[in-house]
């Protein structure tokens, strides 16, 4: 059985990394542990905080793997301990976030239960590119004759 493509129209090309990249957040885990925000602390600043009270910082890993940012968390069990009531779990999570492109991790803190990840966003550089239209006898048909020239000029914003 084949798939519908979002990105089928003869207008849309090379968009196939962005095709994957919505199915692979489409297959990030929906589950609401551990709670998180994110914030802009900056013009080009962010920052992911996630809630992860009772984890050491060597039970969490934070990762960038494929523009993909995984952090994980697993707690040892404490097999010496007898509860009486255990109503805080000691759960493992991985939870992911897709990255946009040019976008860097910077650092990871954790402070009072809260694990902080900053990210950077850099400016974007406006690309230019001027097509020179060569005139003559060149056949359109034969691509061996067709010489086109590129320039490329940076612009910035």
């Amino acid at each position: 059985m084949s798939r519908i493509s979002l990105f089928n129209s003869p207008f849309l090309l090379g968009f196939d990394e962005l095709e994957n990249l919505l199915d692979r957040t489409a297959k990030a885990s929906s589950d609401g542990y551990p709670p998180y925000n994110i914030e802009q602390v900056a013009d080009d600043g962010l920052r992911i905080s996630l809630a992860v009270a009772g984890f050491n910082d060597d039970e969490l890993s934070v990762v960038v793997e494929d523009r993909q940012l995984i952090i994980k968390g697993k707690q040892s069990e404490d097999e010496g301990r007898v509860y009486l009531h255990r109503g805080i779990a000691a759960r493992q999570f991985q939870r992911s976030f897709v990255l946009a492109e040019g976008i860097e991790v910077t650092g990871a803190a954790l402070n009072n239960g809260l694990l902080h990840v900053d990210l950077i966003r850099p400016k974007i550089e406006t690309r230019k590119k001027v097509i020179k239209i060569n005139t003559g006898d060149v056949d359109a048909s034969s691509d061996d004759d067709l010489a086109i020239r590129v320039e490329t000029k940076n612009v910035s914003a």
